[in-house]
């Protein structure tokens, strides 16, 4: 990525709308190059906060980069796998990829693996895409415009479905909660035991925030750090499909406004908005 593409260009909805579905065939394109990839010889290194990026990570950030350069080259992008920005973009739009979220179920040779793409706009995702090659699903959304889950077949996404968020437990009844395979933490641990007989669904990558767009999970909370790239995609998605992504206070999370190393503190996506008052 260079820094001298940086501008102000403010990408609204309807153009989001337009651009929907060539994103989504950058999305399908990198997901295939991941399965491409042998995971039993391929290169492994690591990164200085010790995560670990793959040849899969990088082909997949390839794809998506020269893609969104070709297609939209007015908007910047920030990727996990590229330099980040000098400066936060702020107002106006810009891209947030991570190519490959869950790398570390993808070394373990699991399939709950994703790429997702966002378009930020103003500090608010707009738009969200979320790949998950080795289900053969795609889970997007576009604030305003509902949200869907496509099926992958055949290199394209096809039998796109509408998906909706589900009303938050009655009483008595138990939350279903998205939890995380590889990235427990106390603060989390918590807040899930508050809500008695919830059910933990152990699930990895941007998956969890699909499970929660399509009704399949109440909750999802991570009350520890994490990056922009890896929840913007699933933001959108999951406030397209009707609920709400906050942090423990009840706010907003903005994208893009500064925060050293574009590091999240924690958040919750909330699958009925109601539940997080």
């Amino acid at each position: 990525m260079n820094e001298a593409r940086l501008s102000g260009s403010l990408i609204d909805r309807d153009a989001a709308a337009a651009l929907m579905e060539p994103l989504t065939d950058l999305v399908v394109l990198a997901g295939a190059a991941i399965l491409a990839v042998n995971r039993l010889a391929m290169k492994i290194d690591g990164k200085i906060d010790g995560s670990p990026v793959t040849e899969a990570d990088l082909a997949a950030d390839r794809i998506i980069s020269k893609g969104l350069a070709r297609l939209i080259p007015q908007v910047p992008m920030l990727s996990e796998e590229c330099v980040p920005l000098e400066q936060p973009p702020g107002d106006g739009s810009f891209f947030l990829i991570d190519p490959l979220d869950g790398t570390k179920e993808f070394v373990a040779g699991r399939n709950e693996f994703t790429v997702n793409l966002a378009l930020v706009t103003n500090g608010t995702p707009l738009l969200g895409i979320i790949g998950a090659p080795a289900l053969g699903l795609i889970w997007r959304g576009l604030l305003g415009r509902g949200a869907e889950r496509l099926t992958i077949s055949d290199g394209a996404a096809r039998l796109a479905e509408p998906i909706r968020t589900r009303r938050m437990p009655q009483r008595g009844d138990p939350w279903v909660v998205a939890v995380s395979r590889s990235h427990g933490d106390s603060r989390t641990e918590a807040f899930i035991e508050n809500r008695p007989g919830a059910v933990r669904q152990m699930l990895g990558s941007a998956v969890k925030f699909g499970r929660v767009a399509e009704g399949g999970a109440d909750i999802y909370p991570r009350l520890a750090p994490t990056s922009e790239w890896d929840i913007a995609a699933g933001h959108a998605i999951v406030t397209a499909a009707g609920g709400k992504v906050t942090d423990t206070h009840g706010s907003d999370v903005h994208f893009g406004r500064g925060r050293k190393d574009f590091i999240v503190p924690e958040f919750i996506a909330w699958g009925d908005p109601a539940a997080a008052l």
